[in-house]
């Protein structure tokens, strides 16, 4: 595996390709292209990515492998969708916490597509339990959270984001002063970027600065569901 100098140009080039051609007959004559533009260099980026991640905590994981690492497959489910295209056309990995085992669990999060790049970290519609807990501990340590979501380096990003529901949730106090954080679904903060700066060979470095943004909300998580980090 090459080093990782940057992304191609060609991967914005193949997922416009791909959005513009969104089928199996088109994507299996350009297999070739989605691997040398897409599969490589993002398996590169991830090695780039291992000891940065390991700088912010131990217990993340970084696995390279283009299939049950922590690059996403391109091919969509469409089991329970209207939209039957077969295939995203955008890139993503997820670097999950060792303890978990689907996309649900904490974890931080790239994604690159043609009109830009989302990277950062949280948790994304965990399971009833565990969404329970997070709430929980939301309620049970509000000068910590408030602490974390007013942050300036969060603010300077829109804050913590996250689906939401319409009411609060059963059991907890309509006035609480973070009801409406109660009241999420998910719980992220993202940064972004112009696609250009996946181009660079320091993208992992402006990736790990998003990263560390995330990282006391990772954190409250991790406490919240009895991780380590």
């Amino acid at each position: 595996m090459t080093e990782f100098s940057g992304f191609p140009a060609d991967l914005f080039r193949f997922l416009e390709d791909l959005r513009a051609n969104n089928s199996r007959d088109w994507f299996n004559d350009h297999k070739a292209r989605y691997l040398e533009s897409v599969v490589e260099p993002m398996s590169a980026f991830i090695v780039a990515m291992q000891p940065r991640l390991r700088s912010i905590s131990k217990h993340y994981r970084a696995n390279p492998k283009p299939h049950g690492g922590s690059m996403f497959r391109i091919y969509r489910d469409t089991r329970f969708s209207k939209d039957k295209t077969p295939y995203k056309t955008h890139a993503a990995c997820q670097f999950r916490h060792e303890r978990g085992r689907s996309v649900h669990a904490p974890g931080f999060y790239v994604h690159l597509e043609p009109e830009g790049l989302h990277f950062g970290g949280g948790i994304w519609r965990p399971p009833g339990p565990q969404l329970t807990a997070i709430r929980d501990f939301i309620a049970d340590n509000a000068r910590s959270w408030a602490r974390i979501k007013n942050a300036k380096k969060v603010r300077e990003v829109g804050g913590i984001r996250g689906e939401s529901l319409k009411r609060p949730p059963r059991g907890f106090n309509a006035e609480h002063v973070h009801i409406e954080d109660l009241k999420r679904k998910s719980f992220y903060v993202m940064s972004e970027a112009e696609p250009e700066a996946a181009l660079s060979a320091d993208f992992p470095d402006t990736v790990t600065q998003g990263f560390q943004r995330a990282a006391p909300l990772t954190r409250f998580v991790c406490d919240a569901l009895e991780l380590e980090y």
